[in-house]
């Protein structure tokens, strides 16, 4: 998420929205399916299916899988955040940059009534972006791109929205979303599947249990309602962004600060964030497929600011 001299607009192209896309999906849909291939090699989606579908048993399953993934990516954000952006955690600041970069976030946090967060610097465009498990485990990130691009007083506005995520416990609430649309996303899947490879099995005299039919069919369901509940997140993402702006004008006594940020942000390049951490930034690219963005036209932000 930072900037010097003349600012010029910058549109993404196609090729980049597709792929921010396709990635997209991919993150929210790869633990799901590799939890699920892994319970059907140890024939778990046997066991459910053997007389009968058991949807109780099912539901049970579906929520340890579901949920068990979202807790696994929300522990790991830290970690693989760090690792996917390069950032640098700054022990001991090195410039007077760094000393104001950790004070404003030791600032912020206090008003917000917050443990200080880890702060790191990464290369890259203009972005920044908040994460980890807990309010006493949390990190804050921005890139050189916003540093270099922003005034002082839009680069600590960013850091109030990033702090105010936290405050929000922003990164729990969508964990807990995720994983209520994950199970039901491999609920209706099995129960897909089961009707599919009964339809195809009807009068075999072959012994109860899922066939080949089970097994694409869950496959492809999956993938067609996880794409259906990304929809979902996605819009709970946005909803997010526009109570982070306002907490930022909280913490900055004044909307005018992010503001002027998301403006700013308006007139430079931003370059998507890994997708496993796409809705944590401030800034996500709006593409033609909108119902998929984790983040509000920044017009939209300006204007609810307005109203706040």
């Amino acid at each position: 998420m930072f900037e010097w001299g003349m600012i010029r607009t910058c549109s993404v192209p196609m090729e980049d929205v597709m792929k921010r896309v396709v990635l997209f999906l991919v993150t929210n849909l790869a633990v799901m399916l590799v939890l699920g291939l892994v319970s059907s090699l140890l024939g778990v989606d046997q066991f459910l299916t053997a007389n009968g579908l058991n949807l109780g048993m099912l539901l049970a399953f579906a929520a340890v899988i579901g949920f068990g993934g979202a807790f696994i990516s929300l522990l790991m954000s830290k970690t693989m955040a760090k690792w996917s952006t390069g950032a640098r955690v700054i022990e001991s600041p090195a410039s007077s940059t760094e000393v104001w970069l950790v004070d404003t976030v030791a600032r912020l946090a206090e008003r917000a009534g917050l443990p200080m967060p880890e702060v790191a610097i990464y290369d890259g465009e203009p972005n920044a972006f908040a994460t980890g498990a807990t309010k006493n485990n949390s990190l804050v990130a921005v890139s050189t791109g916003l540093l270099q691009g922003m005034t002082r007083e839009e680069v600590e506005a960013v850091l109030a929205h990033e702090v105010a995520h936290i405050a929000n416990g922003d990164m729990v609430t969508l964990t807990l979303i995720q994983g209520v649309v994950n199970t039901f996303v491999v609920f209706l899947s099995r129960v897909v599947g089961y009707l599919v490879d009964s339809f195809l099995r009807r009068g075999s005299s072959e012994s109860s249990g899922p066939g080949i039919g089970y097994m694409v069919a869950s496959m492809v369901s999956q993938v067609i309602f996880g794409v259906l509940a990304s929809i979902v997140v996605a819009w709970f993402s946005r909803q997010r962004e526009f109570r982070a702006d306002a907490g930022a004008a909280q913490l900055m006594r004044s909307p005018v600060p992010m503001q002027n940020a998301l403006r700013r942000l308006g007139g430079l390049h931003t370059e998507p964030l890994p997708q496993s951490m796409a809705a944590s930034g401030i800034a996500g690219g709006q593409g033609w497929m909108a119902l998929l963005a984790t983040h509000p036209p920044l017009e939209d932000r300006i204007a609810a600011l307005n109203k706040a």
